[in-house]
């Protein structure tokens, strides 16, 4: 089975309201090959949210109590990602997942690159915080574009 992010499923759960519908995962869908979940959601958000970044380190820093999540307006999240991160472990556990695909960037799901913290749009190299606990528990994660990749 394969888990893929919410979002790229086309469920409307990003911090906006918004999707980012992939036609390959659609694809997957449709042949019931794909298990969607939403870190943020299984955490306790709710959608609109306000965008959130990692501060001061990646997924790893978070997991690790180096680094936080904090929303826009200065709100500490952390925990909140955390809780979403293990939900989703556990969810991908129980399908016996073998591949996870989560949307690139995300604070809770990037795989290669994340926002720097700032809320100015700049990305740096790092995990997400469910991508770096799925990671530490020796599942497989990868972006949209590397998925997309691997299918061609």
């Amino acid at each position: 089975m394969i888990v893929v992010s919410s979002c790229l499923a086309g469920l409307p759960v990003r911090y906006n309201g918004t999707d980012c519908l992939d036609q390959k995962i659609r694809k997957l869908i449709e042949e019931n090959k794909v298990i969607p979940v939403c870190p943020e959601l299984l955490g306790g958000f709710s959608t609109p949210r306000e965008p959130a970044e990692i501060v001061n380190g990646s997924g790893e820093d978070v997991l690790d109590g180096k680094a936080k999540v904090i929303a826009k307006s200065g709100e500490d999240v952390t925990e909140l990602y955390i809780k979403g991160a293990y939900a989703t472990l556990k969810k991908a556990k129980e399908v016996n997942a073998t591949i996870i695909v989560l949307k690139e960037n995300s604070p809770s799901c990037g795989s290669s690159m994340i926002y720097n913290g700032e809320f100015k749009g700049e990305k740096i190299a790092g995990y997400g915080v469910t991508t770096a606990l799925l990671r530490r528990n020796g599942l497989q994660v990868i972006s949209e574009e590397q998925f997309g990749e691997n299918l061609s």
